[in-house]
Parts: structure tokens; sequence; C-alpha cells
């Protein structure tokens, strides 16, 4: 191209001292021309052709990739490439200039081909997210471990361009650095094995509600990354977790019960144990009036009075013989009503127990599963049911246990 513009010049009657550094101007024009047309190219109509047949495609991950401007990326190779290719033409008999021209096309070329694959990259964990395995197996440490080894490979091929080495023998060269690279990416190296330790046995995933209180984390995983674990609590604040504590450290995941049947509803009501006492006639009368426990009252009066009259006990006493307590009575009427309740799965632990008694009196444990795990319902499902128990405690003749209060020592003295 030189040849011909020098030649063309000295037709239109240029001299040799004009035509040789007119031709090489307008030939590096015409080359720095091209590589503008060609980026302009790249960037307009063709982007936005392709861009108009992904869009009218019905899948998703084409668009994902066009959100994270791979494409756009992908043309900013273009002028590089026409640069580096049409440089000799317009430089020659410069060899110290073509090997400047060339060594800046080659690190740009570099520079833009790592930020194409890194935006490739990141499309690729965003299309892996919109499948169901992201939310057991998370990529996002693994590929942002693959981009800092891209980063240095890059800067490898920069530095060896820069130098006219091989990246071979610079790579060669680094053995005698493995202790300081290790020191370097010490975060990174610990963040890829507890990633992967992490993903391999499913211990967190992103959307998983995790609790670790030394790091004062109580909510949902946001992402799981190369080094840190984002959290975002309840009082959606931020905790941020070193992903390799999650291995060398305790903590608790809540997946379980999400993913089971039901949340647990465990919590006891003290009873005082001064209102413990045998039901008499007149008891058992009024709680057989209870549709709840009619049935099994009158179940237990009969299996009492063939155990006692079998065993020719003398009810003189009250001492003597099998009775029915009104505690028993409380804990049964307790069971039928949860056995009931529409919102407890009865499939799963179905218990109401009576613990050791204490200093606070008589403990009667509910250990049951509520079927909504939605935090706001649960709660409020698991209120409604202890407002009833403690509402219907006195018809039982019990007492919930309290400790005294100033007022209670008021009323006592007056």
């Amino acid at each position: 191209m030189l040849n011909l513009l020098y030649r063309l010049l000295l037709d239109w009657g240029l001299g040799d001292d004009l035509a040789a550094p007119i031709a090489r101007a307008a030939a590096i024009v015409l080359v720095a021309l091209a590589a503008l047309i060609a980026h302009r190219l790249a960037r307009g109509p063709v982007l936005r052709a392709i861009d108009a047949v992904i869009r009218r495609t019905s899948t998703n991950w084409d668009d994902i990739i066009v959100e994270r401007r791979v494409l756009h990326r992908l043309a900013h190779l273009v002028p590089g490439l026409v640069i580096y290719r049409l440089a000799g033409l317009a430089l020659t008999g410069h060899a110290e200039i073509l090997e400047m021209v060339n060594t800046g096309a080659q690190i740009y070329l570099v520079l833009s081909g790592m930020l194409v694959v890194d935006a490739l990259m990141s499309a690729g964990v965003e299309i892996y997210r919109s499948t169901e395995t992201s939310r057991e197996i998370s990529i996002l440490g693994l590929v942002q471990f693959l981009k800092v080894i891209l980063y240095f490979l890059c800067g490898v091929f920069v530095v060896s361009v820069l130098l006219g080495k091989s990246p071979l023998y610079l790579l060669s060269g680094l053995t005698a650095l493995t202790a300081v690279l290790l020191l370097i990416f010490r975060d990174a190296i610990l963040g890829l094995v507890a990633g992967i330790q992490l993903s391999v046995n499913r211990m967190v995933a992103r959307g998983d509600w995790i609790e670790m209180p030394k790091y004062g984390a109580d909510g949902d995983v946001l992402d799981v990354t190369l080094t840190t674990v984002k959290v975002q609590n309840w009082d959606k604040t931020i905790t941020t977790i070193p992903t390799y504590a999650l291995i060398s450290e305790s903590f608790k995941n809540w997946r379980g019960m999400q993913d089971s049947g039901g949340r647990r509803i465990k919590r006891a009501v003290h009873l005082d144990i001064g209102s413990v006492k045998f039901c008499d006639e007149e008891m058992l009368e009024r709680f057989a009036k209870i549709q709840y426990i009619t049935a099994h009252i009158e179940r237990k009066k009969s299996e009492l009075a063939e155990y006692n009259m079998l065993n020719q006990v003398d009810l003189s006493h009250l001492v003597n013989g099998r009775r029915m307590t009104n505690v028993g009575t409380f804990r049964a009427y307790v069971e039928a009503y949860l056995k009931n309740h529409p919102q407890i799965n009865q499939e799963m632990t179905f218990l109401v127990r009576q613990l050791a008694p204490t200093p606070r009196g008589v403990p009667i444990e509910i250990y049951v599963f509520c079927q909504d795990k939605i935090w706001a319902n649960y709660e409020a499902i698991q209120a409604d049911i202890f407002d009833h128990i403690l509402a219907i405690v006195p018809a039982f003749d019990l007492r919930i246990f309290q400790e005294p209060s100033g007022g209670d020592f008021q009323r006592l003295g007056a």
C-alpha cells in the first residue's frame, strides 16, 4: 500500500522528497481510518443486527450475554486486529516504530480479550443462577478464582510482550516466588477450597437461612463468593463471613426446616404445683361437657372403675386406687385441641408432655410442628395456640405459675 501511494504521488508530479513522507502519512491515516470504520461497523450495524436477532429468540441465555455486554467487548477486538494486520503496510522501513505499534496492538488485544472472557464468565454465572441447581451448588467462588487466574495470566502475557520473552520463560521464573504468591493469594485459595467443600457437601447455598452468632449473622444467604459469604440479616443489615470460616467453625442452617413438612413449636406452660389435685365427681361432670375430651373422660372413668373393682380398692380414701387428676385431664385436652388444629402437621413429631417439676412449677411442654413455615404466619399460629391454652387453664382448676411482682406484694400488704 505504501509503494502504491508513493508511485501515485510521483505520477501527480510531486518530488521524491515530498512524495515519501506524504505517502507514509497517508498510509498511516488510511490504516487508522480502516480501524475506525471497522470499529464503527462492528459496534453499529453488525451489533444491532445481532441484538435484534437475539431479542426475537425465546431463549434467555442469549439475552443475558447481550446484557452482560459480551458482544460489545468483543467488538473492541476489531480495531486492534486491523491495526495489527495493516500496520506493516504503512510502516515499512521503520522497524522500531512498527515493533512499538505491534507491541501496543498485542497488549490491546490481550486486555480486550481478557475483558471479553471476564464478561462471558459473568454471563455464565447469571445463566447458571436461573437453574434450580444453583440453589444447591454455587459456582460463583470457582468463577471468581478462574478470573483471578485469568488476570494473572494476562499480566504475564503483557509483561512477556513488553520484554519480548516467552510467557513460559516468565512462568518458570515465578517458581522461586511460590511462597510469596501463596501469601498473596491466601484468602483466594482458602476460599476456593472452602467453596468446593461447601458445594460438594451442600452445606450452604444461596437463599439458605443460616445462623452464625460469632459473626452476628442471622438471615438469608445472598451470595457465596470466593472469599466471603454475604448474609442479609432480618434487620436488613448485611454481614460478610469469610468463606473458610463456614468450614472451620460451626453454624446453623435452617434449610432442613424449610424443606421439611413443618416448623417446630416447642414451648412449655408452667402450672402452679399447688393447684394440682384429684378430680371429684363434680369436676368430672364439668370436664365431660368439653367436647374435645368427652369421650376421653368416659373411657378413662370406665378404665379406672374396672381397675379399682378388680383390685378391690377401698375408695373411701383418695390415696387408694387410681384416680383422674386435673393436670392429666388438661394434658388430654391440649393434645385433643392440637390434633384438631388445622395448622398442625399430624405426620411429624407430636408430643404434649409433662417435664420434671422445677422451682417455677410443673412444665407442660408442647412439641409439635406447624405446617405454615413462613415466619410471620408461624408466629401468629403459635401465639393463637398459646393464647387459647393460657386462657383455658383456669377451667381445669389449675393456675399458671408466675413469680410475684410488686403489685402482688402490695395487695398482700393491704
